[in-house]
């Protein structure tokens, strides 16, 4: 279960049995899927990148799903969505929070 108070999600492509989830790029599919949910609403072009909302990655060479709490109070049918996609397919799902990687964050400013 999910606790209400998680800031995100992360829907891991790994059964609770232990097997890998197929196809090899369902993270990329579902956060397809949930592309023109975001701040904002939809928009032209939009289609074309993923929300910040739901993001695929992948943590220690396993395929997931980054899904923030966000979604869930825009829309709570797409955050029903991912929920359920998760459970409809046996997969495992932990609580945490997504920490940006330090290689894609750009170095401060040099001071002059």
């Amino acid at each position: 279960m999910i606790s209400p108070n998680a800031k995100e999600i992360f829907i891991q492509g790994i059964t609770h049995d232990g097997r890998t989830f197929r196809p090899s790029d369902w993270a990329e599919r579902l956060a397809g899927v949930m592309c023109s949910f975001r701040p904002g609403g939809a928009y032209p072009g939009s289609h074309l990148s993923y929300s910040p909302w739901c993001i695929p990655t992948t943590i220690n060479g396993v395929k997931c799903v980054v899904v923030n709490r966000a979604l869930r109070d825009a829309e709570p049918m797409a955050w029903d969505f991912c929920v359920n996609f998760a459970k409809d397919n046996n997969l495992q799902v932990a609580e945490a929070c997504l920490v940006p990687d330090p290689a894609d964050t750009p170095p401060p400013p040099k001071k002059t």
